[in-house]
């Protein structure tokens, strides 16, 4: 029987942008704590390595959502990546932006990224976010108008495009 491991082939600067990514959405409640410990271990075998990070590595799956948030800040800390408060301003920034460089790398839908616009952000919650929750509404209108659903989707490809091109605020480095 072939041994056959999930963290074959792991590349260094995919497992560290994946690592931001999972925290970003962690940060908002689309991804649990056992996730971003198994992209700990991820970075693990890609060559990281520190304290911090071999202590998130090695935090129980089972018992992520207790034992992750004390470790996680010094792990990312120790990887140079930014940490950001659970329902914070900046991880709903950060999580806008990878999501965003989903849909133009076509791994998801403009869709899904306006629908989950409109219900994390909402309406005039996040500037960044406002065209995307707006085009949501659109989404729900095309029946009833000429535009297609593949004008609107040309049109979130477009603002996933300016999210991820616009500078990051404060200090938070740009995730793509």
């Amino acid at each position: 029987m072939q041994n056959v491991s999930h963290y074959d082939d792991v590349n260094p600067n995919e497992a560290l942008l994946a690592m931001g990514d999972a925290v970003a959405l962690w940060s908002v409640g689309d991804v649990t704590a056992a996730e971003v410990v198994r992209h700990a271990c991820d970075l693990l075998v890609a060559g990281y390595d520190g304290p911090a990070l071999r202590m998130l590595a090695a935090v129980s799956l089972r018992h992520a959502d207790d034992e992750m948030p004390d470790v996680l800040e010094a792990a990312l800390a120790e990887l140079s990546l930014p940490y950001y408060e659970r329902g914070s301003r900046a991880g709903q920034v950060a999580a806008l932006r990878a999501l965003a460089a989903r849909v133009v790398a076509g791994t998801m839908s403009p869709s899904s990224l306006t629908a989950w616009a409109h219900s994390k952000i909402g309406h005039d919650r996040l500037p960044l976010a406002e065209r995307l929750v707006q085009l949501d509404d659109v989404y729900g209108c095309v029946e009833y108008s000429d535009t297609t659903d593949e004008d609107v989707d040309a049109e979130v490809v477009a603002e996933a495009r300016r999210i991820i091109q616009s500078p990051p605020p404060g200090d938070s480095p740009p995730m793509r």
